[in-house]
């Protein structure tokens, strides 16, 4: 018999707030938690916004003298997940160390370490680079940390696939839980990469939103005034068991995982194919995997970054997959409240999801005011909507072409 993969633990850092209960309550009240950048002077740039993570106080969640050891968006991972195995009210003991896993995932990693040390490198020399440098900032330390702090001696990985990689992250661990290789992972992505460089590279591409005087309406995903994405930070992590393992412990559980999948564009290094080929691929090859019909999708969280052409080719992708029926499903993009956590958006926004799933709540696409002819699906405009939600769909697409897709649905014994 295959082994069944639930979740039980959520753990949610994001620009609306620090803890899964402060997060929801300002998605479903259509909260935007993007506002102007104060971590550096950014009156020069063309894009001056972002969504930071505000009140975040390392020595909270780590020992006062490892925080100068870790990159932030190790920090933010240890947040997380220290949150998420609260919520599971589940702690790593000495027998079962082997079998629960680490599997966290950044798309850029230290990038605010590497700023910072090569400054210091070109005022002052190499000796002024520090010890801490490249074990603060390369992207497997957010699993590493995480492991040595819970004492979890199972599998330990990460993923770097740019948006994708938080929901890589998680499918990959519900793989590793499935094959009996753990019973317990820690999972999800995280990011915090509001920096001089990165904003200023993003700002480059005319990848990111410019509407500078109006912060709080410049993510709005689908919307035909969008007019690119709004970078984001912060971090999500889901803890997966085991089914027999969760249900043996009375553990609550938020959701089943149900399907998984993965594609490639072959495309281009940044822009989606216009057909929306790979995102529709993606997303039948997850429905697929948990033996069911599209049709019985109730709510697909999109990926939906708010950019110009990103956006029409996920809503065509949908539209390949449902047919007829996409117009009736419910699909909002959370991106619009919390902005784009890049390699951190897939394990926030699968946490999103599985609390959606548990409630029968779907948060709203925020700032939707102007229909887009070519985006005409049931985007869940500006206000949440109580739906009975038996599966659902997560879609992460990421730079290079690497796309991941989860099904989560109602968990039934």
């Amino acid at each position: 018999m295959q082994r069944r993969v639930v979740i039980t633990g959520l753990g949610m850092v994001s620009p609306l707030g620090i803890g899964n209960e402060e997060n929801w309550k300002g998605l479903i009240e259509g909260r935007s938690g993007i506002g102007p950048i104060t971590r550096f002077d950014a009156s020069d740039y063309p894009c001056r916004i972002a969504g930071e993570l505000k009140g975040f106080n390392p020595e909270d969640w780590v020992p006062r003298k490892d925080v100068k050891k870790m990159d932030l968006f190790i920090l933010y991972g240890m947040a997380a997940s220290e949150i998420a195995l609260r919520d599971a009210a589940y702690q790593v003991s000495p027998a079962e160390a082997e079998r629960v896993g680490v599997y966290i995932g950044s798309g850029i990693g230290g990038l605010p370490s590497i700023e910072r040390q090569h400054a210091a490198l070109l005022r002052e020399g190499p000796r002024r680079v520090s010890p801490f440098f490249i074990v603060g900032l390369i992207v497997n330390m957010a699993s590493g940390q995480v492991s040595i702090r819970h004492g979890a001696r199972g599998p330990n990985q990460a993923a770097c696939t740019a948006c994708a990689t938080g929901t890589h992250a998680i499918g990959d661990a519900f793989e590793i839980i499935k094959r009996n290789d753990a019973d317990v992972m820690i999972a999800g992505g995280c990011e915090g990469v509001i920096t001089p460089l990165c904003v200023g590279g993003f700002g480059a591409m005319r990848a990111l939103s410019t509407r500078n005087d109006d912060p709080q309406g410049a993510s709005r995903p689908f919307d035909r005034e969008r007019d690119g994405f709004v970078i984001g930070e912060g971090a999500g992590i889901v803890i997966l068991e085991e089914l027999g393992h969760a249900v043996r412990r009375g553990a609550r559980i938020y959701a089943e995982v149900a399907g998984y999948g993965v594609s490639g564009d072959a495309f281009h290094v940044s822009a989606p194919p216009e057909d929306g080929d790979g995102p529709m691929r993606v997303m039948r090859r997850a429905v697929e995997d948990a033996g069911i019909d599209p049709s019985a999708i109730d709510y697909v969280n999109a990926h939906g970054t708010s950019t110009p052409q990103g956006d029409v080719v996920e809503t065509r992708a949908i539209k390949a997959v449902f047919g007829e029926r996409a117009g009736k499903v419910a699909v909002s993009s959370t991106k619009s409240m919390t902005g784009h956590l890049l390699g951190g958006a897939g394990g926030l926004e699968t946490a999103i999801v599985a609390l959606a799933v548990h409630r029968g709540m779907v948060p709203p696409t925020i700032n939707y005011t102007t229909p887009d002819p070519d985006c005409d699906l049931d985007y869940v405009p500006n206000e949440a909507r109580a739906v009975k939600i038996r599966y659902a769909l997560n879609n992460s697409f990421g730079f290079g072409g690497t796309n991941a897709a989860l099904v989560l649905k109602e968990y039934e014994e």
